[in-house]
């Protein structure tokens, strides 16, 4: 709803619900982001003025509707279920009540179920033990599920691809736009559990190390303990990959007893009331057998049918059953999957699809509060990755918070605390992350460089022809066998494939596997070939080596911490690949002219930053007098390497951001380097009153150098222009504004009469397409008398 606090307070006082100084007041809040406040003090002043008030409000909220699809699906709802819903808000606890034949062996499931949830398996790396086990509710950390499953297109690397997905859909779902919703409500609408009360199939998506299979283990645990879904009298939860060793005809019942086997003498009982039942199964992606829904032979065929749980059938027809309610109808089914896979579920009966979107805002910081016993650590650690927007970006999934708590932990121990050497770029934390390894398993193993350099050149073939599954073959390929060494840098899965079961290995994360492909690389190839070798490798258009070649780029000032490990590195190298980069991005500058260039020009600038060199940076950006990304969308990650790099120069006499997407959060990133521009654009981005208030300290800078700043079409409002004005009383550089298609009246004209008269090197301002009285653009024309050569363009 905080969407349209703005609209529905408008309509309120055209109606004269609302007083202006309400309106005022309403809309003050949302302005300065407060938009759960401007909701509350909405609803309390609608409910004083009585039922016309609220009419007019839900008319509102029609007409809004097809533009927040959270509020759309509440007004079908409401439409479905009639006009007073709440009375079926709380879904029925006790379908039936558990027969007392079976009560005995429900304690006794819960009781197994609790004790095989209670602890959760962490992997340290760090420690000589590869596995440590915490109790559960003392680790999980809450994950933020959305009721919705996004449309993607998984072209870009998946960080890059992931950091700017969650950024978006942070703050789309801060909007409320989407349903965020909690486990216990997977399988519930948001008024009613559904019209019949019978069971529901429902679909989690998430990417790799996002925490699906915890979030099962926590749905588990929590049903044992009788926290969550009161109406379900049992839960059997399986995983696909355990799924994937049998090989033979089975039954559903042979499936239970096999993990369950005290349910031998009464599952007869069980079946009897299939609506009581919650199955789970985790890893769709993971499952080496087929399930086509979109089959419809499979409801004709005798082999492919599933009618009761004692017939013998291929697992695969069990599963495919009881989603499609073939099997035990009534019962309940939650299916885990990468979003990769979730294709498979297109024709499914699925009635709730939802995703994983991952730790936002506070949540972040519980896990790093969870993951520490030391809090003072913790703190520090979640200080410092909230004040590296690289990092932070990272923090939205947990596997990459293990590897931040992993890497980042030893330096703000009371024993080794070191907040100087503390990782500040991804090239650095992937270098301590490997040197952790090294430090803790490389005694394991002889020729220790050897081996490494092998691992690195089997990663690189695979970024290369994106391949991030490794078979036996690939290992012997390479020379290489399993260790314990090989195992901290290399999981074991299994392969998902028709054939006899094998194990297969995968890096933690296709940025371990970039890295190491990089260190490989940037040590073994010969120094006279090393830029001819990026040269090929940066010419590759679809984005695989985009991450890979940031490593590169940033090895130079970051390889000294493997040094202990793996010897001194080739200076030549080093030189050369400082060379190629200022090569680069000297190119990119000169050419950066089609959506395609802008896009690759921003990469070199991560370049720079992952380099940490100021001098390679005042040398490549010294002389740049135009940086244009307009038209690019730019995330906070991307505005925080941009303000990084243009701090390290003197000027910059032209950067654009126009059309660039960039919010408040943006903005703050850039905050910092503003003032090193000499002509400042900034239009055509949704930044509001409070955006253009950010920028308000670089015009107050001392330093400042904005001689031309664009900020038309920016959402600018009467009392933000006023603030603009205040912020320009002490700036002596400013020659041109661009005030134009912005949201002012005559309310403001004072103070942009003090701004013409008063602002000493002012030329021209520009005030198009504003909606001014006739007096008040008369008045504003009028001042170019007393200020002759300066111009005002209403």
């Amino acid at each position: 709803m905080e969407r349209g606090v703005h609209g529905v307070s408008s309509a309120l006082t055209y109606e004269n619900h609302f007083s202006g100084r309400e309106h005022q007041k309403v809309t003050d809040l949302v302005d300065r982001g407060e938009q759960a406040d401007s909701s509350k003090l909405l609803l309390k002043l609608v409910m004083e003025r009585g039922a016309r008030a609220r009419r007019v409000m839900w008319e509102s909220f029609v007409k809004m509707r097809n533009a927040v699809p959270k509020l759309d699906k509440l007004l079908k709802e409401i439409q479905e279920h009639g006009t007073v819903p709440y009375d079926r808000v709380k879904v029925a606890q006790d379908l039936t009540g558990v027969p007392s034949l079976l009560k005995d062996v429900q304690q006794k499931h819960k009781e197994t179920l609790r004790a095989q949830t209670e602890t959760l398996s962490v992997n340290t790396i760090l420690m000589k033990e590869k596995v440590k086990y915490f109790q559960l509710l003392d680790r999980y950390a809450e994950l933020t599920i959305i009721s919705t499953v996004r449309d993607r297109t998984l072209v870009e690397h998946e960080l890059l691809a992931r950091g700017r997905d969650h950024e978006e859909l942070r703050e789309t779902c801060l909007r409320r736009e989407l349903e965020k919703i909690r486990t216990d409500q997977l399988f519930h609408s948001s008024f009613t559990r559904s019209k019949s009360g019978s069971g529901s199939s429902s679909a989690v998506a998430g990417v790799p190390g996002i925490g699906k299979t915890t979030m099962v283990q926590k749905i588990v645990h929590d049903w044992a303990t009788g926290k969550i879904f009161h109406h379900f009298q049992f839960v059997f939860s399986f995983k696909f990959r355990d799924l994937n060793t049998i090989n033979c005809r089975v039954t559903l019942s042979e499936l239970i007893l096999d993990q369950y086997p005290y349910f031998k003498n009464v599952l007869g009982e069980v079946w009897k009331n299939p609506e009581g039942l919650l199955f789970i199964f985790d890893g769709l992606d993971e499952f080496k057998g087929r399930i086509d829904f979109a089959d419809s032979r499979r409801d004709t065929e005798p082999q492919h049918q599933c009618p009761d749980p004692e017939w013998c059938c291929e697992v695969s027809d069990i599963v495919y059953s009881l989603i499609q309610h073939k099997l035990l109808p009534g019962c309940s089914v939650l299916v885990t999957t990468r979003p990769t896979a979730l294709h498979l579920l297109d024709k499914a009966e699925i009635s709730v699809r939802a995703e994983i979107l991952g730790f936002v805002g506070e949540e972040r910081k519980e896990y790093f509060t969870r993951y520490f016993e030391d809090q003072s650590v913790a703190t520090a650690v979640f200080k410092h990755v909230k004040e590296n927007e690289i990092l932070y970006t990272m923090s939205y999934n947990p596997s990459y918070c293990w590897i931040l708590g992993l890497t980042l932990g030893p330096f703000f121990t009371q024993t080794h605390r070191d907040p100087q050497r503390v990782p500040k770029t991804i090239t650095q934390l992937y270098c301590y992350f490997i040197y952790n390894i090294l430090k803790n398993h490389g005694r394991e193993i002889e020729s220790l460089r050897e081996v490494l350099l092998r691992l690195g050149h089997m990663a690189f073939t695979g970024v290369a022809e994106k391949k991030i599954v490794f078979t036996d073959g690939d290992l012997i390929k390479y020379n290489l066998q399993p260790s314990q060494f090989l195992s901290g840098f290399l999981m074991e899965l299994l392969e998902r494939e028709d054939s006899a079961r094998s194990v297969v290995y995968t890096f933690p994360h296709l940025t371990i596997q970039e890295f190491v492909a990089a260190l490989a690389q940037f040590v073994t190839v010969d120094p006279g070939n090393i830029v001819k070798f990026l040269s090929e490798v940066h010419s590759t258009t679809d984005g695989r080596f985009e991450v890979f070649l940031r490593f590169v780029a940033g090895l130079p000032r970051a390889v000294w911490i493997l040094e202990e490990f793996l010897g001194p590195f080739p200076n030549e190298t080093i030189c050369r690949v400082i060379d190629w980069v200022k090569e680069e991005v000297q190119r990119q500058i000169r050419n950066a002219g089609s959506e395609f260039d802008k896009s690759r020009l921003l990469n070199t600038m991560h370049f720079l930053f992952e380099s940490q060199n100021p001098v390679l940076a005042q040398e490549t950006l010294g002389s740049a007098e135009t940086l244009s990304f307009s038209g690019l969308g730019l995330t906070p990650i991307d505005c925080a390497v941009l303000s990084h790099v243009i701090r390290l120069c003197d000027t910059i006499k032209l950067l654009n951001l126009s059309f660039c997407r960039i919010q408040c959060e943006g903005l703050q990133r850039l905050g910092p380097a503003l003032h090193k521009c000499q002509d400042l654009r900034l239009g055509d981005n949704d930044l509001g009153d409070s955006g253009v208030k950010l920028v308000s300290p670089a015009l107050r800078n001392p330093d400042c150098k904005i001689q031309a700043l664009g900020l038309n079409s920016v959402g600018l409002t009467d009392s933000g222009a006023e603030d603009l004005v205040s912020a320009l009383s002490t700036n002596p550089s400013l020659t041109v504004l661009d005030l134009s298609c912005n949201s002012l009246t005559d309310r403001c004209v004072p103070a942009l009469r003090h701004l013409i008269l008063n602002h000493p090197s002012l030329k021209r301002i520009m005030l198009g397409t504003i909606k001014f009285s006739p007096t008040g653009e008369k008045e504003l024309r009028s001042l170019q008398e007393p200020r002759p050569g300066l111009s005002v363009d209403v």
